[in-house]
């Protein structure tokens, strides 16, 4: 779906599951293999695939964890993680080549999520972060698909095995509890599951949120200008790149539960006059509709922070909106202006077409990102 008012309505519509054990007959039928690049996507039983009351459920567990309070109190330790990483890089020789990607959009969320889940040993970390980079990869072949599976399983049971024997102040081991108390609020399974989804959807998204946007910057620069001028602020960076470049592009699955006629009315656009019958799988296409014509004007495409409208649904919307949003707009509003205030004539190192994207059709951002800090 491409049109944004439309998606928007499929997202709210109680007639659109999340559920594949209930409402995608392929996987009722056991169709779907564990070879398949998505699988885990779908097999996973968390909020994530979760539908009506149980959804509820699961959400209301990890709400706690991204609570204002809560995200709000991040601010002081991302701001020193921001300074590390940037003493870091100011070490760089003059015109020597650093890759922002690697040294400073990922090592800012993977160490804020690892940290509020209790995930302390560095190789966990890294075995974690090999795994979720994996999951997004969704050309990777039969081979890397089950081993992925397999190693990633095995260190979130190891994970919730540590905690168990030593629990500490993280949402590991918040869940841990509900999950052992008497009334059952989570089964083992989606325990896991969960850990799954908050540590990997926690810093894949926020990773493509930096590397998008500081790409944007240095390749339009009378939008940075705008910025260090005051006509604009970050926030409107951040919006902006949000809507025009979707940290997740597309997003499976989602299934329809009964017949849904999509009428071509003024909301409908392109997709209007489609009939989705039951059980057919449904993939939300965020970035497509970040550039709605219909929405943004024949301009849509284009990087303008100034631009009125920046309204987008990259965090998701309705019941699923992502629970992250606060954290990664924050963690955002603090990396993006550290980062230019330090580098100031800092500059792409390769020509933009020269970037290779992610090998993901729901990731959305660069292999690399190179630049050169200093002339």
């Amino acid at each position: 779906m491409t049109s944004q008012p439309l998606l928007k309505r499929l997202l709210t519509d109680p007639r659109v599951s999340k559920d594949p054990r209930r409402h995608w007959p392929a996987w009722i039928d056991g169709e779907i293999s564990p070879e398949w690049p998505l699988y885990t996507w779908v097999a996973v039983t968390n909020m994530f695939t979760a539908y009506g009351s149980d959804h509820k459920r699961l959400r209301t567990l990890v709400a706690k964890a991204f609570t204002a309070r809560r995200t709000a109190a991040l601010r002081p330790r991302i701001e020193r993680m921001a300074a590390d990483l940037l003493d870091r890089l100011d070490a760089t020789p003059p015109g020597a080549v650093a890759d922002l990607r690697e040294e400073y959009a990922y090592p800012i969320p993977i160490q804020v999520i690892c940290e509020l889940f209790g995930v302390e040993d560095e190789s966990t970390r890294e075995g974690l972060r090999r795994c979720v980079d994996s999951i997004f990869h969704t050309s990777a072949d039969p081979e890397e698909v089950t081993a992925t599976y397999s190693e990633l399983y095995g260190l979130l049971r190891g994970l919730v095995a540590a905690k168990r024997e030593t629990p500490g102040d993280d949402m590991t081991s918040v869940l841990i509890s509900a999950r052992d108390e008497e009334d059952g609020k989570l089964n083992e399974q989606e325990l896991v599951d969960t850990l799954l989804l908050m540590i990997g959807a926690g810093h894949e998204t926020t990773v493509n949120l930096l590397d998008n946007a500081i790409h944007l910057l240095l390749t339009h620069p009378e939008q940075l200008a705008l910025v260090r001028d005051g006509k604009v602020g970050w926030d409107d960076v951040i919006e902006e790149a949000l809507r025009v470049q979707a940290p997740v592009a597309n997003l499976p699955l989602r299934y329809a539960v009964e017949d849904i006629e999509l009428d071509g009315g003024a909301d409908g656009g392109a997709d209007g006059g489609v009939v989705l019958r039951k059980g057919d799988a449904i993939v939300a296409a965020y970035a497509a509709a970040g550039r709605d014509h219909g929405i943004y004007g024949d301009d849509g495409d284009r990087f303008d922070v100034m631009r009125a409208t920046k309204e987008h649904l990259s965090f998701g919307h309705g019941v699923h909106f992502c629970l992250g949003a606060p954290l990664a707009r924050l963690e955002a509003a603090v990396a993006l202006p550290a980062l230019f205030a330090r580098f100031p004539e800092m500059s792409l190192a390769v020509a933009p077409e020269e970037l290779s994207p992610v090998e993901s059709f729901i990731s959305n951002g660069h292999r690399a990102l190179p630049v050169r800090l200093r002339p």
